[in-house]
């Protein structure tokens, strides 16, 4: 099998196929493109979200908290807290762990959550350091049944670019190689790119607009664009000129010979909003700092799912298939 999550095809065959609702507690089930549980408390819902960091080494205990968080925020609501399993090769030392520890401290920190325990070993079972974590956020059940069909029409936000969790991860693993090619202040700003991997931010900000969101993970850009339309049941048009590809992450993915709008990128939201409140709510994301571009809308025919060119050429945008980052690192 190919290195990275399974396909979604691969998904409803394994899993998703294997999978009985048992319990009235849970308001969904598992799907494409809806990363959280979401759990009946009465008043209340409780989200949760797991994901696990395996194409790092370099910022890991950042990475983890970050993407799991992100998950939470698709939904509009605060990440709260997080438990956190490390499965560490027996060559590391105290030191790593401490690190990554300290590096996942600082970022719940930054986001005022809570890390509430979770599990930590050393085994031969892994070669390298895996950070899984699961994430935890509260709303109310009005904010859950809330929820807004997206229809045809309605527009694609994108915050911040394309490829940036892939762009860091990169520039990191590969600064010698990099060199070559780029400055040390360019690599710098290659690295610099893990601090942007956050999107509670704008998960927050776009919750009462919003009709939908996902944060952009393996797949890249293409992949999250796909899944939201699988999801949504309709089609989607987005152009190749809106999605702000920064030039550092031009040359790193030129020079691996790799696809930017496959890479992932983790500090990307799509957001889908209704025309009338898209200029709003982008609007709301600018003036907070938070870059914000209009990259398509969605369209009647679910098979339909295209991205255009600078000359107008039209390209299908397929299931997504292994992220680019596995070609690299």
């Amino acid at each position: 099998m190919q290195i990275g999550k399974l396909t979604a095809s691969q998904l409803k065959e394994i899993i998703f196929n294997n999978i009985k609702k048992k319990r009235k507690e849970f308001l969904n089930s598992p799907g494409i493109g809806d990363d959280c549980a979401a759990i009946d408390l009465g008043d209340k819902v409780c989200y949760v979200s797991s994901d696990p960091i395996t194409g790092a080494v370099s910022e890991i205990g950042k990475l983890a908290v970050n993407i799991t968080c992100n998950d939470l925020a698709t939904t509009g609501v605060e990440p709260m807290g997080i438990m956190v399993t490390i499965l560490a090769p027996p060559s590391t030392s105290i030191e790593d762990l401490k690190n990554i520890m300290i590096d996942m401290e600082s970022e719940c920190t930054k986001l005022n959550i809570d890390i509430l325990g979770g599990h930590t070993e050393i085994t031969d079972a892994v070669n390298k350091v895996i950070v899984s974590v699961t994430g935890l956020g509260f709303g109310t059940k009005d904010h859950y049944e809330d929820k807004k069909e997206i229809l045809e029409g309605d527009i694609l936000l994108l915050t911040k670019g394309t490829g940036i969790e892939g762009t860091a991860i990169i520039a990191y693993e590969k600064e010698q190689e990099l060199s070559s090619i780029l400055s040390q202040n360019e690599i710098n700003y290659g690295k610099s790119m893990m601090d942007m991997t956050s999107v509670v931010k704008e998960g927050l900000l776009s919750s009462e607009l919003s009709k939908g969101m996902h944060d952009v993970t393996e797949g890249g850009i293409l992949g999250a664009v796909w899944e939201v339309a699988e999801l949504s049941k309709l089609g989607v048009t987005i152009y190749h000129n809106k999605l702000n590809i920064s030039n550092i992450t031009s040359q790193i993915c030129d020079y691996y010979k790799i696809d930017p709008l496959k890479l992932i990128s983790s500090g990307s939201m799509l957001i889908v909003v209704s025309p009338n409140n898209k200029d709003i709510l982008m609007d709301k994301l600018i003036s907070d700092g938070i870059p914000t571009f209009e990259i398509g809308c969605f369209t009647k025919n679910i098979k339909d799912k295209y991205i255009y060119n600078s000359e107008g050429q039209r390209s299908i945008i397929s299931e997504p298939e292994s992220d680019e980052l596995y070609k690299v690192v």
